[in-house]
């Protein structure tokens, strides 16, 4: 910039009120207007979210050359102690920063200015009635000094403080500069203590959620154990079945909980690991049958829309190896799961058992698998087609992994 600009004749601004106007020569003008351009950059750096304390070090910085001064400060208050800290600074020694107290009482120019939201302006701290001066500028010499308050929407920061050991006198238009600076960061200040609120606010959420998909899981978990209990008192083949399929469709959903309490997702599931956990539990249920799992990681879906997928696919194993391998014959079922560009997944249940009985048709099917396997398909938007021959049958459910209405999409 340069050292002066040419004007044609000497300006006056308007003063506060109750001041006379003030001549505004080159000197004082090129002054102005860097105060504003101080102004402009805090109000970019507030916005740009910088680190706290980087804030703070450039807020210290900025208002000392804004008003020429050698020193300055941001002091934050301490209810507890009922004094200021340290925060940042310029012209302080290695011991002030971070370590200096200063009182915040009413006898101080900082606490007067803390507690009454008025601005001070001490030009002459050498003969000061008014208020105490603090240890702390009688140790560097300060004989001026300025301070305003440091705030937001909510409780004060603390006070941001001008000092200077030069002879002159702070005017009010240092102050209303000075004033402008700290509301600034004053507003970002109150922004960051507001993200930092909302950002615990989320955390306690998420740990809430966690506990209650965690106590959720644990209670279906319960409900499955004691299914399983009663199915293995029953004498009744056909109600042990029921039973047990009973026992494995709580499980499912109780996968779904886990994964939510056990993944930092909440709003989705891996649905590769999700029904890579159904089929084990499926597995270890039944003896005679293996269930050999392909699915890509990172194929994350909606919870909403996991389990009723999940549910689909426990059917169609269920099924598998109730009638694909009956009276207990070893044999293996194959689930697939892939994904196209598009977003449409593609689930394969495949066995290769004895078949589908001769005109089989799915959609006519009046057990309750296939029933819940039709509402379910229905509900996801799926289709299901199904393949059949002596050598094994296999199911094939296309679902888009979006809703048709434009819910929640993968991740």
């Amino acid at each position: 910039m340069p050292t002066s600009l040419p004007i044609a004749a000497a300006a006056v601004v308007e003063p506060p009120v109750g001041r006379p106007p003030l001549e505004l020569t080159p000197r004082l003008l090129e002054t102005r207007l860097r105060q504003q351009e101080i102004l402009a950059e805090l109000g970019v750096l507030s916005l740009q979210g910088i680190p706290f304390a980087q804030l703070l070090d450039r807020t210290a910085a900025l208002a000392a050359e804004g008003l020429d001064a050698e020193f300055s400060k941001i002091m934050e208050y301490m209810p507890d102690q009922g004094e200021f800290v340290v925060r940042a600074g310029v012209g302080w020694g290695p011991e002030v920063i971070g370590r200096a107290t200063v009182g915040a009482d009413l006898a101080s120019p900082g606490g007067f200015a803390l507690r009454t939201g008025k601005p001070v302006i001490s030009n002459h701290l050498e003969h000061e009635k008014r208020f105490r001066t603090p240890a702390l500028l009688v140790r560097y010499g300060i004989r001026r000094a300025m301070n305003v308050i440091l705030r937001g929407d909510g409780d004060p920061f603390g006070v941001l403080e001008v000092d200077s050991r030069s002879a002159g006198e702070f005017t009010d238009y240092d102050l209303t500069f000075l004033q402008g600076a700290a509301n600034i960061v004053g507003t970002a200040i109150e922004r960051q203590r507001m993200e930092r609120d909302l950002r615990a606010a989320v955390d306690t959420h998420k740990l809430l959620l966690a506990e209650l998909n965690h106590r959720v899981k644990n209670s279906l978990q319960l409900v499955a154990t004691m299914l399983s209990l009663q199915a293995g008192a029953t004498p009744d083949n056909a109600a042990r079945r029921d039973l047990q399929d009973a026992t494995g469709r709580v499980m499912a959903v109780a996968r779904a909980h886990e994964s939510l309490y056990r993944d930092s997702q909440i709003a989705t599931i891996d649905l590769g690991r999700y029904l890579a956990d159904v089929c084990r539990d499926l597995d270890s249920s039944v003896g005679h049958c293996h269930v050999d799992v392909t699915a890509p990681d990172g194929v994350h879906v909606p919870t909403d829309r996991a389990v009723p997928i999940a549910l689909v696919v426990n059917e169609l194993v269920m099924n598998a190896m109730k009638y694909a391998y009956p009276e207990g014959t070893d044999g293996v079922v194959f689930v697939r799961v892939a994904r196209d560009d598009g977003g449409l997944l593609t689930i394969s249940v495949r066995d290769e058992g004895v078949g589908l009985p001769p005109g089989f048709d799915p959609s006519a099917s009046k057990g309750l698998g296939m029933r819940i396997i039709r509402a379910l398909a229905s509900q996801l938007g799926a289709s299901l087609d199904v393949r059949s021959s002596s050598s094994g049958a296999e199911f094939i459910v296309r679902v888009p992994v979006r809703a048709a209405n434009g819910g929640n999409g993968s991740a």
